[in-house]
């Protein structure tokens, strides 16, 4: 029996229904921050409340009792030294482990899956003393190595899953054209793999600009601190004004919206690529 037109309605209906719901809870809490922060300072703020005047200048007082230009300055430099560093490595391994298949390219897999369960936590301490023996503490150099190693076993394993679903009579082809096998990677491979690579740079630079500890324990400047690190200060400072705080909340948040909203289709379609093959 053919379902009836009724009940297809009716789990659409469910569906979108459950997608609003999601969204609500997704969104809630961010118009929650923002309407906080255009509450004059000092006020005492209790749940979703619309202020009677829009206070703007809590954004201009939060940037400049913030330190905020060294700071988003600092998570500038460090997440795009991250970005461009960590997704060039895992692309070359992940192409030398699924398409060439290099000596040993099951166990350096393995290897890779397993540093997905290695927590910065874990490695902070030994990190920070390996680093300080050959002078890379306090400095940007030293943070950008440390957070493109400790990104690098999820990028591995994100570019091997996409390049062991692409045909090997693509490959093929082009070796039979006369193809190396880094022309092979960069004439073929890459201008199919964007919405893949963009997907791992927009996580990549989400992790980067989120990073706390590791920063915390390695940059010694608090100057040359990121945005989160230093909000983790500010918080303790103006812990009683709950607009101010909202306002240093939504200027931290702000760069990772954009460069979400800039890449939005392409995040997408690497996130569902896997999903719509075969």
């Amino acid at each position: 029996m053919r379902p009836r037109a009724g009940s297809k309605i009716g789990g659409v209906s469910v569906r979108y229904a459950v997608l609003v719901i999601l969204a609500l809870m997704v969104l809630l809490p961010f118009v929650s921050i923002i309407l906080a922060a255009l509450h004059a300072p000092g006020s005492q703020i209790s749940g979703l409340s619309i202020p009677d005047q829009w206070s703007w200048q809590n954004f201009t007082l939060a940037w400049e009792q913030g330190n905020f230009t060294n700071l988003m300055r600092s998570s500038m430099i460090i997440a795009f030294g991250v970005v461009p560093l960590a997704v060039l490595l895992a692309t070359l391994a992940a192409y030398g482990l699924s398409i060439l298949k290099v000596w040993g390219n099951r166990v350096l897999s393995l290897g890779f899956v397993l540093g997905l369960t290695l927590p910065v936590e874990l490695v902070v301490v030994a990190l920070y003393f390996n680093l300080r023996e050959v002078g890379l503490t306090n400095s940007y150099i030293g943070i950008i190595l440390a957070e493109a190693a400790l990104f690098l076993p999820f990028g591995v394993y994100w570019m091997q899953a996409h390049f062991s679903s692409m045909p090997e009579e693509l490959v093929e082809a082009a070796r039979i054209d006369g193809a190396r096998d880094m022309m092979v990677l960069v004439r073929v491979l890459l201008p199919i793999s964007w919405p893949a690579i963009t997907t791992l740079s927009v996580l990549y630079f989400m992790w980067s600009w989120n990073q706390f500890l590791l920063v915390l324990v390695m940059m010694q400047d608090p100057d040359r601190r990121t945005a989160p690190a230093g909000l983790g200060l500010f918080v303790g400072q103006y812990s009683t004004d709950i607009p101010l705080l909202a306002a240093a909340s939504v200027i931290v948040i702000a760069p990772i919206v954009i460069v979400y909203l800039t890449f939005q289709r392409s995040f997408v379609n690497g996130i569902t690529q896997g999903a719509v093959k075969g």
